[in-house]
């Protein structure tokens, strides 16, 4: 079958773009369409830039960093467009160097506003081409008497120009003659030519437009006068590149200025769709096309040369529309006045809407808009992106111990190019896996090696409801990160162990929940399985831990091992997420592929305020400085789970020397009276279904910051922007970001509590309040509460629905009481989150720890002691190690299951 674009092409046209917008850049559509050869080259306009901008959120993952950081809607407008123009520059440029030059450029255009001022338009289109920077770049100049000598300025310079918004044969001559005159000021002033390269953009379909109204309706004439224009303008082509001053040129080496077919889409449904491209081919001459005219022509278009046919026809038509008191002079006039209107409108109303989305993030910061801005550019003047990408651990600590642990933690930066390799290996084990017939999958798990999977489970099966975390109906995946034994015990008889894949994930290898956990099922899975029991599990670590020789041993499925250079709480995009992502049925090539967007966008190519990731981490960094230490995470429903894997990364990171950002997961909103002035509030969107909540609070003057997530594979990019943007935060703080130097102390003091067990059969009582004492104990504890202080609730329980529910109304009631900030955690997964804050964080926490009785224990195969043992020996340890730092605490011992939902009564009362 042939193809009329190929055919088209042989016979000297190109077919430009009339269209650029970031989701063709990001998605790989403009690549393809160059590859398949459909396009050789891109225009843009106002008009174009607005209704992808206006259009779309495509563009708010560099606007809102701009917007933060203090930059003018004008200003935004130019770097995304500058970016845009790059992306689609270096897209073009092995056609742009396979054709020497020919084909392969892309157009921006200087201002609208600048349209009648010779020396704006020159300076800007200075401006632009050295900002872009690309050989493929072309500069679009309006042609009209203003810009002509900037026209001849630029190319005097060396600048390629579309001269652009060229109606009559008239003005056309004077652009020529501008290019000519522009190259041969050029060689006078020593230059050289070769690589200048210019087309002139003679817009067609708008002359219909402006001339069949003013005919009858049956007039042979409609329909005619565009094209004859546009014929007798090649025709002038023709005589001016053909003759002796440009034969002259060319003894320089100099390239002819094409004629560029603008205005190309058929305005008039009554005519053919491809009537403006099949009528006006011929030898070195562009049609730039818009999308619907593209796929018109590919379909069904005409490749014929044309442009050369029927010229005494189209003199003839000119003639007869002057008879009719139709004067082309006077079209054409009337409609460079309009084009110049219209682009200058298109960009007063891209700006305005740049303007409302500016205005829209700036008010949300409320008071700490300024300060952000000069926080940006603090970090910019330090380098810090810079120095974060080149390793450099001096941006948090001056600690040699610090600095030598920085130095081995930084692989998370580059993991979505660096995890790439490994995608092979973890798509054809998942294959494997469904095809065994595993049905279900249950990640044992602490702290990053959990979080982040169960994030994806939750928030992929919101967004494909029925259909599973990744799409394959049927499949079951589960995190297990507790050692309460009604857990264990609950989970277990969700899991079938016949059906199920037990993920075994530890970085260290070496996690004493973890290892109970595996020493449980692994005792369960050789009762019930026998020597297919290894055949059940898989392992996921760093290399050469126990774990790693244990699965060795018991002949596991599978081992992966993790880049040892990322830590844990970072390490969503390794392994660690990877293989439990690619298990539920998720796309981890799109899955990194988003990440990398993000990447991208947070390398330090691009200005600091460009950097999605490092100014959001200068406004949580900022605000904590600020007495604003609250982070409190809003979510709509299917995104609540993102918290608490933010939870860990904030907390865990910042949480040391005596400072840190405390991150507020499922707190419900409540009115703007009940929060204090330490509230930064952070809405993950999907439905919107907060915003009437949250306007309230921002007009009570609480600032906010949103993020929009409209698609389940933006998880990635969000994790790997928290991750950049914590990793600053702690710079503006002073802390390292990579350490958890007061985690040790509660292990420690476990491990102590343990051995007493096994020494002495029992463990110490230690301090507590019974259930029925708690109402009095409480209210004298709450009674310690200061201005910005937080309580956090450490619940030793099962951590359930109906659980969950009931300490939602427990801290409901300390708020109303207090007005502090309230989070809930459970004991032991809150140990790998925020345990590291609470215990080096501020003196701003009250902890209130909550333990109760097991109703019904289970042995840890090998261990010599229970689950029930394992959890409140934690629970001790913890309790020490906040008390030996002075930490406000209070310890509930609940002895009847029905003990907590008295209590809350209680409090009502």
């Amino acid at each position: 079958m042939t193809n009329p674009i190929s055919e088209l092409t042989a016979l000297g046209q190109s077919l430009w773009y009339d269209n650029i917008q970031r989701r063709l850049l990001e998605n790989g559509e403009l690549a393809a369409m160059i590859e398949r050869g459909d396009i050789r080259g891109v225009t843009s306009n106002p008009t174009i830039f607005h209704n992808a901008i206006a259009k779309s959120n495509d563009y708010d993952l560099a606007l809102t960093p701009l917007a933060m950081a203090g930059w003018s809607s004008e200003e935004i407008f130019w770097q995304l467009a500058v970016e845009d123009i790059r992306a689609a520059c270096d897209l073009f440029l092995p056609l742009y160097e396979q054709t020497e030059g020919a084909d392969g450029y892309v157009s921006l255009e200087v201002s609208p506003y600048l349209a009648h001022d010779t020396e704006g338009t020159i300076a800007q289109a200075r401006h632009l081409w050295h900002t872009v920077n690309r050989p493929n770049l072309m500069i679009k100049i309006p042609a009209t008497k203003a810009g002509l000598p900037a026209i001849r300025r630029a190319i005097a310079e060396g600048i390629n120009v579309n001269v652009t918004l060229i109606f009559s044969l008239e003005r056309y001559r004077e652009v020529m003659d501008a290019y000519l005159s522009g190259l041969e000021d050029r060689l006078l002033a020593g230059g050289e030519i070769e690589r200048i390269h210019s087309v002139a953009s003679f817009f067609v379909s708008r002359v219909d437009t402006k001339v069949d109204p003013k005919l009858p309706e049956n007039s042979p004439l409609r329909g005619k006068a565009a094209i004859a224009n546009a014929k007798l303008a090649y025709e002038e082509f023709r005589k001016v590149f053909g003759g002796a001053r440009f034969g002259k040129l060319q003894m320089a080496k100099a390239n002819l200025q094409r004629p560029l077919w603008a205005s190309t889409s058929t305005k008039n449904p009554a005519y053919p769709d491809t009537i403006y491209v099949d009528n006006l081919i011929g030898p070195a001459t562009v049609n730039t096309v818009p999308p619907q005219t593209l796929v018109a022509f590919k379909e069904h278009g005409t490749a014929s040369q044309t442009i050369m046919e029927g010229l005494d026809e189209a003199r003839q038509q000119i003639a007869d529309l002057e008879q009719q008191g139709i004067l082309m002079s006077t079209v054409t006039q009337e409609l460079e006045e309009e084009g110049v209107k219209a682009f200058a409108d298109a960009f007063t109303a891209l700006l305005e809407t740049l303007e409302r989305r500016r205005q829209e993030v700036i008010s949300r910061l409320g008071g700490l808009a300024h300060s952000i801005k000069e926080r940006v550019a603090n970090l910019e003047k330090q380098k810090a992106v810079e120095r974060m990408w080149n390793i450099d651990p001096t941006l948090w600590t001056d600690d040699p111990a610090g600095q030598a642990e920085i130095r081995i933690r930084l692989g998370w930066l580059s993991l979505p190019e660096t995890s790439r390799p490994a995608l092979p290996e973890i798509k054809e084990f998942a294959a494997q896996v469904h095809s065994a017939g595993f049905t279900h999958f249950l990640l044992l798990g602490m702290g990053g090696s959990s979080l982040a999977p169960e994030v994806m489970s939750l928030v992929f099966s919101s967004f494909l409801t029925g259909r599973g975390a990744g799409g394959e109906g049927g499949l079951r995946f589960a995190i297990l990160d507790s050692t309460d034994p009604g857990q264990v015990a609950e989970t277990a008889a969700r899991f079938p162990l016949e059906k199920t894949l037990l993920l075994v994930s530890s970085k260290s290898g070496g996690t004493a929940e973890v290892n109970a956990m595996f020493d449980y099922f692994w005792a369960k899975a050789v009762e019930t399985l026998g020597e297919r029991a290894g055949d059940h599990f898989v392992a996921i670590t760093d290399p050469g831990t126990s774990l790693e020789a244990l699965a060795k041993e018991r002949r596991f499925r599978r081992i992966f091992t993790a880049d040892p250079h990322v830590g844990g709480r970072y390490s969503a995009l390794a392994h660690f997420g990877l293989v439990p992502a690619a298990l539920m049925g998720i796309d981890t090539e799109k899955f990194l592929a988003r990440a990398a967007r993000m990447m991208s966008a947070c390398r330090p190519e691009h200005p600091a305020v460009r950097n999605p990731g490092l100014v959001l981490g200068a406004l949580i960094g900022q605000a904590a400085l600020e007495g604003r230490d609250k982070l409190t995470i809003v979510a709509d429903n299917g995104l609540e789970s993102v918290g608490s894997w933010l939870e860990q990364l904030i907390a865990e990171s910042t949480g040391k020397q005596g400072k840190g950002i405390v991150p507020v997961d499922l707190e419900p909103l409540g009115a703007p009276s009940e929060y204090g002035n330490d509230r930064l509030f952070v809405y993950l969107r999907k439905n919107g279904e907060h915003d009437a909540a949250l306007a309230m609070l921002r007009q009570a003057g609480h600032p906010l910051v949103v993020f929009d997530l409209t698609d389940p594979y933006d998880l990635s990019a969000e994790f790997y922007r928290w991750e950049f943007a914590t990793a600053v935060a702690c710079a503006v703080l002073g802390v390292n970001a990579f350490d958890q130097p007061d985690v040790q102390d509660a292990k420690d003091r476990t491990k102590a509590k343990i051995a007493e067990y096994r020494a002495r059969g029992a463990l110490p009582a230690g301090e507590f309040v019974h259930a029925d004492d708690a109402p009095a104990a409480l209210a004298a504890f709450l009674s310690q509460a200061r201005t910005g202080d937080y309580i956090a609730i450490n619940a030793y329980l099962r951590r359930n629905a109906e659980m969950q529910a009931a300490l939602t109304d427990l801290r409901l009631k300390l708020r109303a009481r207090t007005g502090c900030a309230t989070t809930v955690g459970f004991g032991p997964r809150f140990l790998h989150s925020t345990g590291q804050l609470h215990k080096g964080g501020a003196e701003n926490g009250l902890f209130l720890q909550i333990t109760a009785d097991s109703l019904a224990d289970i042995e840890i195969p090998g261990q010599g002691m229970t689950f029930g043992t394992l959890e409140r020996a934690q629970a001790l340890g913890d309790y020490e190690a906040l008390a030996a730092r002075n930490r406000r605490i209070l310890r509930i011992h609940l002895e009847k299951g029905n003990a907590l939902k008295e209590l809350l009564s209680r409090m009502d009362r």
